[in-house]
């Protein structure tokens, strides 16, 4: 493997471990992402003429503090924080060849992203920026806004973490709480982005499926009462236990209902019903534990060979009722369809307002869906239309194309 590919493999594998063990003790996030871009140069000149190190993670790790340390004495940027960087520095230097990797401060980095002094609204984006290595044109579209304004709210962010000194320790057991949903959010949202990739074409995105359900353990062991932490770690290994199942033989996507549940990773599911059961012992009831009831439903079709509808569409109007997102809306409606018929599904479905289904692709493939089960020829033809139109994944938007072609659909 040449050198690029290395530091290239090395930045998915380890930018945010190495971005929060620095952060930890230096607080201004964009000096010490300009000393990692600083690594990162300096290995790709280097590496081809000195040869790849035994540790390029460790290398980059060096490089970098080495540039935070020369920053500080240069310009005193930060007194207190010199003496830590040393420290560092000098923790670094006793790690030998049995030393497998520095501390992972990924939580910390995270729970720090969230302190109630930054803008709740841009909690999520920082720390899918800074510990998951998310870069700001994919978070904007996310979260539906322009890429400058969200690059824009990211560095104001950051200038609030250094000029206001904030503390990167975990908060204590009153301020936790408030704190944790902004962090559930966040590996959530990574564990969304590397789930869209459904060929698994982009190697990034896969390791941040890895990266969020590795968080979601992590978070499992430090905060076990939590029922919400449970409930998200259910939910993400439900829906890992399918990726196999996702595509067929010949790469066509296939649809949960009619997947191969003989292709589902039983070990996985295992894991997430305990999971599921010890949320569940815990009496306080979420959104995250709805969601993975929902999919442990779903997961029973391998031992029953059916779906049970009903008990989906009655764990849908819990969600509604706590938490009533667009997806959860989306998927009451199809739920309440299968369980008691295409009209009921589809008047739930007419029934979100229209200026939140806009571009919204999800709510124009289940229109499709419904309208052709009515024999609703025109309105089934454009809800195909902008389903596919708004649809990024090829092998699903063939799948729309395919099912708008079929005998029994618009003609």
């Amino acid at each position: 493997m040449n050198s690029h590919n290395v530091v290239k493999n090395t930045v998915h594998d380890s930018y945010g471990r190495i971005i929060s063990y620095l952060a930890v003790n230096w607080r201004d996030l964009e000096a010490v992402e300009d000393a990692l871009g600083d690594a990162l140069v300096s290995a790709l000149e280097s590496w081809p003429q000195t040869g790849i190190p035994d540790k390029p993670e460790a290398w980059l790790l060096k490089v970098a503090r080495r540039r935070l340390m020369d920053r500080a004495r240069r310009d005193r940027v930060s007194e207190r924080a010199l003496p830590a960087l040393l420290a560092m520095s000098e923790e670094a230097q006793n790690m030998d060849s049995t030393e497998p990797s520095f501390p992972d401060e990924r939580l910390k980095m995270m729970f720090l992203c969230s302190h109630p002094e930054i803008d709740p609204s841009i909690h999520t984006p920082l720390m899918l920026q800074t510990v998951l290595g998310i870069d700001a044109s994919r978070i904007a579209t996310a979260f539906v806004v322009k890429p400058s304004t969200m690059g824009q709210r990211l560095t104001r962010a950051k200038a609030k973490i250094r000029t206001d000194c904030l503390t990167f320790t975990m908060p204590d057991d009153e301020e936790l709480p408030k704190r944790l949903d902004a962090v559930l959010e966040a590996i959530y949202a990574a564990y969304g982005s590397g789930w869209d990739d459904l060929a698994g074409v982009d190697p990034r995105r896969r390791d941040l499926v890895d990266e969020a359900i590795y968080l979601g353990r992590l978070l499992s062991k430090y905060m076990p009462d939590e029922p919400e932490v449970q409930g998200l770690l259910s939910l993400m290994l439900h829906c890992e236990a399918r990726r196999e199942a996702r595509r067929d033989d010949t790469g066509s996507y296939v649809p949960l209902s009619e997947q191969d549940s003989s292709r589902w990773s039983t070990p996985l599911m295992m894991e997430a019903e305990r999971c599921l059961h010890t949320a569940v012992r815990l009496t306080r009831i979420g959104r995250f534990q709805l969601l993975a009831a929902i999919q442990s439903v779903h997961s029973q079709r391998a031992r029953t060979g059916r779906i049970e509808w009903e008990e989906i569409a009655l764990l849908y109007e819990g969600l509604t009722r706590l938490s009533p997102t667009l997806g959860v809306l989306v998927g009451r409606a199809a739920a309440v369809a299968e369980a008691y018929g295409t009209e009921k599904g589809l008047a739930l479905l007419e029934a979100i307002p229209q200026d939140k289904i806009v571009n919204y692709q999800p709510y124009w493939a289940l229109a499709a869906h419904l309208y052709k089960k009515m024999d609703k020829i025109e309105e089934a033809r454009t809800a195909y239309s902008r389903a596919i139109g708004l649809c990024e994944e090829f092998s699903v938007k063939q799948f729309l194309l395919q099912r708008a072609k079929e005998r029994s659909d618009v003609q």
